[in-house]
């Protein structure tokens, strides 16, 4: 492989592509394993209870407030 392709543009866009996806697979299985912790409380059926989907849909929405609350933070301290 040439060495000036590990620098070229087009593989830099990649990695960082790759390396925003694999940040959003990871955010999204935190938020499936913490919300689904907390709100699935007994053996699931084949759907969820209206509680379990109130409770599903909240978690999840105060996780992405806060992460992107966190995010804007962390961008803040450079």
């Amino acid at each position: 492989m040439d060495p000036s392709a590990l620098s070229s543009p087009e593989l830099q866009q990649f990695l960082s592509e790759e390396k925003e996806r694999a940040m959003l697979k990871e955010v999204v299985a935190k938020l499936t394993s913490s919300c689904w912790d907390k709100c699935v409380t007994g053996t699931p059926g084949s759907k969820f209870s209206s509680s379990e989907s109130n409770c599903l849909a909240h978690c999840a929405q105060r996780y992405m407030e806060m992460s992107a609350i966190i995010m804007k933070r962390f961008q803040g301290m450079h």
